[in-house]
Formats: structure tokens, C-alpha cells, sequence
């Protein structure tokens, strides 16, 4: 112990550690006054408890990342072993894993079989078979006789119902959503096995992936999710393959991109479009910098990120336009100052002309009553849709004289929005397990079978996970979005920038929820928490010096 001491006074202290510790301390200090008051006041009101309080997080912070980073300069991989299993999943990394996260997965498809439906595919559903919904409401549609909308993907919702509709012509919705369970399901078993199979060729300690084959196949969120039929399940997928995808790019130099290997990531790039809308602005935010990492391919990755650009272009100025399907209400993206309009209003109210352009795009009869701090939904639900662009630069113009009259109130307004997604010690929404009985309303014979009680022990086991020590810090968004902050901090550390680039999707990912119109919502959070066991097995292979460059 002495020893490690005394490495951590003579370790010379950088930047990158210092702001890193000021980092965490401030985000619990102020994000603490957030839960407690919403807003940032009992910081500067308690400055006597806060201060000290922020200097000793800092300190503490300060020498754990300190000797975290000195354990890492000497961390070398080592993947020596004689148990039988784990030279058969050295051997066979991917049949083995799928196998094993497929049986321990057994008792929740067979127990919410035929599929999870929550609010969001229900409504997707009812797109796909021209019912009437809040969605299609939302939008001035291009075709009234076509309501699906681009609100969520309509590659998913397409997918979603036609195996409901292939159900309904053979006489069982139920066997329709577990046609699309099996596909969901499929999907992400495969990818969470093909993460294990390679980390097992770059040579990640077979300890680290035997932990992280645990993690796929007893962590509840995996399993639920994998019943669930939300778009963000398959989406996750495809990030955690693009993950893979640039690690591998900056860790292979000599490596010699021919055209299948460029249609592969082209078609990657695609689906990670298709099936989420904001997969677009990763790819975008992402991209780029591979490109200029991989110099000896940067000519061939450059036409194809232009081929995706344009693929882009065309489906939703072309395509999705010739079929008539309706693109998303600009409301999907004003969260942050619709949030910031509405606590004005309901903390310092509005003059006569203030009301008359707000109400024009939100509807200023109970817009500070549907003010919630946390979610954005009730006040950007009542968008006008017929808002035109003129009435929108009014309210811009307005929203800006309000900003410069309280600035603190409109950095309240967003960080009471995002502050979850930074802040360890919170836990809000989780998973999907309930019934949801939308569709059925509608003629739909979707239900659960008889096996309530099992049902009841597994969701149980899946609400209670979040707050079991140490262990659940795995679902926490919090806490993966500072291991992430962790790893990027420690490859600034040791100048190592290019290591960077492979946790830019994480990143991109965060920078969405910032956003999002809900505060600690782990569907968003989703892609960078689904690849984090990952992302952390890539890190552990970069730094140990085992990183392969074969061609």
C-alpha cells in the first residue's frame, strides 16, 4: 500500500486528470440542488457547505482517477487458461455466447411472449393499419389517406407491421409480434455474440469476456428489451456494430478496403438511418473523423459517406415523399427552448403581445400548468402544426428577449432536462413489462399468456436491478456516460487522440439525449449503454498493447 502511495505523489499530475475530477464533483454538487430544488440555487445559498463540500469531491476524485490511470500505464493483457469452457469459447466465441444468452433469455420470451408493446410501437402499429393516432394528428399530412408519419422510422414501423399483418392472415396476432420478437431478438443476440467473438480475436482477456457474456446474459435490461418492440433495441444493434466497425478501421493500418468491404459499411451506415431518424446526425457527427484517421482508405471512405449523404437526401426528399409519408413535426427537435418558453411563462408570465405570438405555436391556455421540469412532451404535444415559418421567427425573436431578460431561468429550463444523463445517482424510467392494451382497443387479439406470476418475478427482478450495489451501476446512464468521460480523459491523458474516435458514437449518442425532450430516459441512453460492455473490452485491448494490425 505504501508503494502505491507513494507512485501516486510522485505521478505527475495533468490537465486532463484535474478537470476530469473538477468535472465529477461539480456535476453531483449541482446536479444535487437540481433533484432538490430545480434549480441551482442552494449551491450558491449554502456556498459554506457547497465549497468545501466540492473541494473534498474534487480531492477524492482527484487521487482515485490518479491511481486508476497509474494501475492502467502498468496494465498489460494477459489470456492464459486450462478450463475447459473457456478454450471452447476461445474456440467457438460466437455459437458458444449465442447459446448461453439464448437459454438464460428463455424464461422472459417464453413468460411476455408474444412481444412487449409499450406506447410508441402500439401507436406504430396502428400507422401500419391506417387507424387513427396522435401522431398522425401531430403533422399536417402529405395524403390524408396515407397516416403514417416520419415520426418514428418508418423502415421499423413497416417491418413491425407486417409481421403482425403475416400473423393476422393466418389467424393470430399474437404468433404476427412474436414473428417480430424472433427477428428482434435474433438481431441482438447475434451482435452481443459477435462482440465476444471479436474480442476474443483481437485477444481481450478471456476473464473481461466472460464477464461481459454475464453481463448480455443476466442483466434483465438485455433480455426485456429483447421482447420489447421499440425501434431503439435494433438501432442499438447496428451502433454497436459501427462501433466495431471504426475500432477496427484505426486499429488495422495496413488494412486495404476493396469494394465489399465498402459496400458492407455503406449498408451499415444505411440501417443505422433507417431505423432510427437521429442515427442520420451520428453518422454525420462521427464519420468524418474516421475518415481522417484512416489515411491510406480516406479517398474510399470519403465517396462513401457521399453515397450515404445522398442515399439520405433521396429517401427523405424523394422517396418517403413519392409515397406520401409525412416527415416529422419540427416540434421533434425545439424541446430546449419550448422548455425554456414554458418555465418562463409559468415563473414571470408574459405581457399581451408575448401571449399572442407563444399561443400562435404552443398554445398559451395551460401552458405553464403542462410545464414538467423533467419531460417535454406536454408542452411541445400542443405545438400548432399549422405554425408558419413567419410565426416561428416571431416566437424565436420572442424567446430571445426573454432570454436576455433571466438567463439563469433558461439554464435551469434545460439543465432540469438533461442533468440525468450526467448524474450517477439517478435512476428514472427503466424498462417496458406492463401490458399495454392500445392496439387490442382497436380489434387487435394481442395479449400475454397465463404466466402472470413468472411475469411478475422477472419484471420484479428487472424494476429492482437499477438500485442492487455495484452491480447495477451497469443500467445507470449516469454512471456509463462517466466511464465514458473516464476512457476519453485517459487517452487525452497519454496523447493517444485517435484512440478517440471509436467512443465518438457514445459520445454523438449523449450529445442527442442533451436534446431529447425527456431527462434520464434509457431508451436514448440506450446505444451507448448496450455497447458499454464494448466499449470498455476495445479500451482494455487498446492500452494493453495487444491491438491487431494484421490485414
Amino acid at each position: 500500500m505504501k508503494k502505491v502511495l507513494n507512485e501516486v505523489i510522485n505521478l505527475k499530475v495533468k490537465k486532463s486528470i484535474t478537470i476530469l475530477s473538477l468535472i465529477y464533483s461539480t456535476l453531483i454538487i449541482f446536479a444535487t440542488s437540481y433533484i432538490m430544488c430545480e434549480t441551482a440555487s442552494l449551491v450558491f445559498k449554502y456556498f459554506y457547505i457547497s465549497i468545501p463540500l466540492l473541494i473534498i469531491l474534487f480531492m477524492i476524485f482527484r487521487l482515485l482517477i490518479i491511481l486508476l490511470f497509474n494501475f492502467l500505464d502498468k496494465y498489460k493483457t494477459k489470456d492464459k487458461s486450462k478450463n475447459k469452457f473457456i478454450n471452447l469459447l476461445n474456440k467457438h466465441p460466437f455459437i458458444i455466447s449465442i447459446v448461453v444468452i439464448l437459454i438464460m433469455w428463455m424464461p422472459y420470451i417464453i413468460s411476455f411472449y408474444p412481444a412487449i408493446l409499450s406506447p410508441d410501437p402500439s401507436f406504430q402499429i396502428k400507422q401500419y393499419f391506417g387507424i387513427p393516432n396522435k401522431y398522425s394528428d401531430y403533422s399536417i399530412l402529405l395524403d390524408e389517406n396515407v397516416i403514417i408519419t416520419n415520426h418514428h422510422p418508418v423502415v421499423h414501423t413497416l417491418l413491425l407491421g407486417t409481421c403482425l399483418k403475416i400473423g393476422n392472415i393466418v389467424g393470430s396476432d399474437n404468433l404476427g409480434l412474436f414473428i417480430y420478437s424472433l427477428i428482434q431478438i435474433l438481431i441482438l443476440s447475434s451482435v452481443l455474440s459477435f462482440t465476444i467473438s471479436y474480442m476474443t480475436k483481437i485477444k481481450v482477456p478471456y476473464k473481461y469476456r466472460i464477464i461481459t457474456l454475464l453481463i448480455y446474459s443476466l442483466v434483465p435490461m438485455f433480455p426485456l428489451y429483447s421482447m420489447s418492440a421499440v425501434k431503439d433495441v435494433i438501432f442499438s444493434s447496428f451502433i454497436i456494430l459501427y462501433i466495431i466497425l471504426i475500432y477496427h478501421l484505426i486499429t488495422n493500418k495496413n488494412l486495404n478496403l476493396k469494394l465489399k468491404h465498402l459496400t458492407i459499411i455503406l449498408v451499415l451506415l444505411v440501417c443505422i438511418m433507417l431505423f432510427r431518424n437521429n442515427g442520420f446526425h451520428i453518422v454525420l457527427l462521427t464519420f468524418p473523423f474516421l475518415i481522417l484517421s484512416n489515411k491510406k482508405n480516406i479517398k474510399k471512405l470519403l465517396i462513401v459517406f457521399i453515397l450515404f449523404l445522398s442515399l439520405n437526401y433521396s429517401y427523405n426528399n424523394i422517396i418517403l415523399p413519392y409515397f406520401k409519408i409525412t416527415p416529422s413535426s419540427i416540434r421533434e427537435v425545439l424541446s430546449i427552448p419550448f422548455q425554456q418558453t414554458a418555465r418562463y411563462v409559468k415563473y414571470h408570465g408574459v405581457d399581451d403581445e408575448e401571449y399572442l405570438i407563444y399561443d400562435k405555436v404552443l398554445d398559451m391556455t395551460d401552458l405553464a400548468s403542462r410545464y414538467d421540469p423533467e419531460l417535454s412532451d406536454p408542452v411541445k404535444n400542443k405545438y400548432n402544426k399549422y405554425t408558419t415559418d413567419e410565426e416561428l421567427k416571431k416566437y424565436f425573436k420572442t424567446w430571445f428577449k426573454d432570454l436576455t431578460k433571466d438567463p439563469v431561468l433558461y439554464i435551469d429550463a434545460t439543465v432540469n432536462n438533461v442533468y440525468g444523463y450526467f448524474y450517477p445517482f439517478k435512476t428514472n424510467w427503466y424498462i417496458y413489462y406492463k401490458f399495454d392494451d392500445r392496439i387490442v382497443k382497436d380489434g387487435f387479439k394481442y395479449h400475454y399468456n397465463s404466466l402472470d406470476k413468472s411475469r411478475e418475478i422477472l419484471s420484479g427482478f428487472g424494476l429492482i436491478y437499477p438500485y442492487i450495489p455495484v452491480i447495477g451501476l451497469i443500467s445507470n446512464i449516469g454512471f456509463n456516460t462517466w466511464i465514458l468521460f473516464l476512457l476519453i480523459t485517459y487517452l487525452i491523458y497519454k496523447k493517444n487522440k485517435k484512440g478517440i474516435v471509436y467512443l465518438l458514437p457514445s459520445v454523438a449518442t449523449i450529445l442527442i439525449c442533451v436534446a431529447s425532450p425527456a431527462n434520464t430516459y434509457f431508451r436514448y441512453a440506450m446505444p451507448y449503454i448496450f455497447s458499454m460492455p464494448l466499449t470498455i473490452g476495445l479500451f482494455i485491448n487498446y492500452i494493453g498493447g495487444k491491438v491487431d494490425e494484421k490485414k
